[in-house]
């Protein structure tokens, strides 16, 4: 019988530390994990969020640290700017001259008091005299003709004299009063922009749940029935995306008067078309893998299939298609508002601010600056996000 002994000496002590290299680094991550981490590095996409997250906070808290509401009217106090050159009239009285040249009484840090009545006034010689604390305050805007004739900006267009003396500017002030200025009826613009973030936040609301409860399901059903079901679904799709929303817009105010609810009205209508073509697709290049026959196999019915396998598995896309159709509906509204198919009277848009500064623009640029500005933000942030949300939630870029 052979020795079946074996020797210590056909043995090899293993280094440890290729134990490690069984070790798993990192933790596992699920899905929408990945997706976050990705996002998260994607530094365009983080500030278009954190400007949406502000601008939903602006919207929900702005009202509060206003006095005013955006219907109050003050017409005395029209068309003021967020900034003011003040002139110092003694030590206790400061005061603003508007465009119109008026005068507005201000404290020296910028609050607004009142507007001051002239004791005497001649259009024809172009002067205003006023009396305060009594001194003789007077406006000559004289020059202003010579100036505009002379296509120099910086030529003199009016001078200020108190008991003759003529006086310069004091300082340059914030408005405290009015922290984004007037408009031309003495309404707080600051208000009326937070009151139009609102609007568009809704609009953008609205959009989304149209989009996710109408286009997911519409275009679920359809891509997953097929044949002449398909057929039927997708050609009332096509009939409805070829009528412009300008004209479902038109044909509801016929029937209802012009306003919010008509906007919402007509999103509802024919703003999930692209949704529901979109997930259409996608059901389409899914249904036929295996854990669909599987579920088949299982017994699951065609509702569960579509709500619980096809659809999850399609999130990705249609969350990318989210974000990127809100934008556009936020931008449809203020276009709407801005033609005047919008809010009414005197509700504020963004659309109808716009709207209202045309006219003045080149004399009051900061009313058209602001709803503008806004517009600008909050397109560009939900762009960001769905650049964002396309990279990290794309299949084919994960790494």
């Amino acid at each position: 019988m052979a020795d079946n002994k074996i020797s210590t000496d056909m043995w090899e002590k293993v280094d440890m530390s290729t134990l490690d290299k069984e070790v798993i680094a990192r933790k596992s991550l699920t899905y929408w994990q990945d997706a976050w981490r990705r996002l998260k590095k994607n530094h365009l996409s983080m500030i278009g969020l954190f400007f949406i997250v502000l601008m939903t906070l602006l919207a929900i808290l702005g009202p509060f640290f206003s006095r005013y509401s955006y219907s109050d009217q003050n017409l005395e106090l029209g068309n003021i700017g967020p900034t003011m050159e003040i002139y110092q009239i003694d030590d206790n009285d400061f005061v603003y001259m508007n465009k119109e040249y008026k005068l507005v009484e201000v404290t020296e840090d910028g609050h607004i008091s009142k507007r001051l009545v002239p004791t005497d006034e001649d259009m024809m010689q172009k002067y205003r005299s006023y009396e305060i604390d009594g001194k003789e305050v007077v406006i000559d805007y004289s020059f202003a003709v010579a100036a505009k004739k002379s296509g120099d900006p910086d030529a003199k267009k009016f001078e200020i004299r108190v008991n003759g003396d003529v006086i310069d500017i004091h300082d340059k002030v914030f408005n405290k009063t009015y922290w984004f200025g007037s408009d031309s009826l003495g309404r707080d613009l600051y208000i009326r922009v937070v009151y139009g973030a609102r609007i568009s936040l809704l609009i953008a609301l609205v959009a989304t749940i149209v989009n996710f409860f109408i286009g997911v399901l519409y275009g679920g059903v359809a891509g997953y029935t097929g044949g002449k079901t398909d057929n039927v679904m997708m050609r009332i799709v096509d009939v409805i995306a070829t009528v412009p929303l300008l004209l479902y817009v038109i044909m509801l105010m016929v029937i209802f008067e012009p306003g919010l609810k008509t906007i919402m009205i007509a999103l509802g209508t024919v703003y999930w078309v692209n949704m529901a073509r979109l997930v259409r697709g996608q059901i389409l290049s899914i249904k036929e893998q295996e854990f669909v026959l599987a579920a088949k196999t299982l017994g699951a019915s065609s509702w569960r299939i579509l709500v619980r396998h096809l659809i999850p598995n399609a999130m990705g896309p249609i969350i990318v298609s989210l974000a990127m159709l809100i934008p556009s509906a936020i931008f449809t509204e203020a276009f709407l508002s801005f033609i005047g198919l919008g809010v009414n009277a005197p509700m504020a848009s963004w659309g109808t601010l716009a709207n209202d500064a045309v006219a003045g623009l080149r004399t009051y640029p900061y009313q058209l600056f602001f709803p503008a500005l806004f517009i600008s933000i909050t397109v560009l942030a939900f762009n960001f996000l769905g650049d964002g949300l396309r990279d990290a939630l794309d299949p084919r870029l994960r790494k």
